[in-house]
C-alpha cells in the first residue's frame, strides 16, 4: 500500500504526500503551501509524479503555482466542476486516476457540500478526503446543502472500514469535544479523545485515521444512532423524522459550538 505522510502547512492544514512503498515516487495532495512540501520532498529524496486537488479553496491550492514551477512536467488532477488554476487533468465523479509509479489507481467520488465541486480520491486502502470528512467531524457547508453533505458522508461510510483517511486539517480535538457533547456516554469516543490529546501533547498529528473509527465516534456519520438522534432532537427542541434532518441540526449546532 502507498504510504501517506502528513506535512503541516499554514496554521492547521495538512498537505499529504502519498509515497510508493518500494521506491521514491510520491503524489502531492492539496498543496496549500509550497515551501514545507518542497523541503520534505527534498529531505526524503522523493520524486513527485502527480498532484491531486480536492477543491479550490486557497488553503488547498495556494502552493500549486510554485509546485508546478518546481516540477513542471507532472500532471495535476483536480475537480472538473470548479475552477482551479493549474489543473491539467479535470476529473469528476466516476473518473479514475491511474498512478502507475505508485502502483495505485484512485477512484474519484463527488462530495458536494463544502464546495459544490468538491471531490475525494479513494484507492489502495486510502481516502484523500480534503474538507469533506475530518477526524471526528466534517466540513462546513459553504456552497452546497446539508442534504448534499449528508449524502456525501453516507457514500464515504460505505467504503471499507479499514480505509485510511487523510483529511485537510488538524481539527480533531475541537471535533471530539463537540462529539462528546452529542454523545457523552460513548466510551469509544471518550477513549479516542484521550488518545488524541496525548498525540497533540506530544506534538504529533492525530491523522491519518481509520474510517471504522469514524463510524463509532463521529456524530456526523452516526445520524441513524438513537443516542445521536435524541441529542439532536433535544438541541433542536422538536421532533426529527430523518437522519438528514439530524445531520442538519448537528451541523448548525457545531457551527456555533
Amino acid at each position: 500500500m502507498p504510504q501517506p505522510i502528513a506535512i503541516p502547512a499554514l496554521s492547521d492544514n495538512y498537505v499529504w504526500l502519498i509515497r510508493s512503498d518500494h521506491d521514491n515516487a510520491c503524489a502531492i495532495v492539496d498543496p496549500g503551501e509550497a515551501a514545507p512540501v518542497i523541503e520534505a520532498i527534498r529531505q526524503q529524496g522523493l520524486e513527485p509524479v502527480a498532484v491531486l486537488i480536492t477543491h479550490r479553496h486557497h488553503d488547498h491550492v495556494g502552493g500549486l503555482k510554485e509546485i508546478r514551477s518546481t516540477w513542471p512536467d507532472i500532471p495535476v488532477y483536480g475537480p472538473a466542476e470548479e475552477p482551479v488554476d493549474g489543473v491539467t487533468d479535470e476529473v469528476k465523479d466516476g473518473s479514475r486516476v491511474e498512478l502507475d509509479a505508485l502502483d495505485a489507481d484512485f477512484d474519484v467520488i463527488a462530495t458536494p457540500g463544502h464546495t459544490l465541486g468538491h471531490i475525494v480520491f479513494h484507492g489502495r486502502g486510502i481516502l484523500l478526503c480534503g474538507d469533506t470528512l475530518f477526524a471526528g467531524g466534517c466540513g462546513r457547508v459553504f456552497e452546497g446543502t446539508n442534504d448534499q453533505m449528508h449524502r456525501a458522508l453516507k457514500a464515504l461510510a460505505a467504503l471499507p472500514r479499514q480505509t485510511i483517511c487523510c483529511c485537510g486539517h488538524e481539527y480533531t480535538l475541537a471535533n471530539l469535544e463537540f462529539a462528546r457533547a452529542v454523545e457523552p456516554d460513548n466510551e469509544d469516543l471518550a477513549e479516542r479523545q484521550r488518545q488524541a490529546r496525548a498525540l497533540r501533547d506530544a506534538g504529533e498529528p492525530t491523522v491519518p485515521f481509520e474510517l471504522g473509527g469514524e463510524l463509532r465516534t463521529n456524530p456526523f456519520m452516526r445520524c441513524d444512532e438513537p443516542a445521536v438522534h435524541e441529542a439532536a432532537e433535544t438541541h433542536a427542541g422538536r421532533s426529527l423524522e430523518t437522519a438528514a434532518e439530524v445531520f442538519a441540526v448537528l451541523r448548525d449546532w457545531k457551527n456555533s459550538f
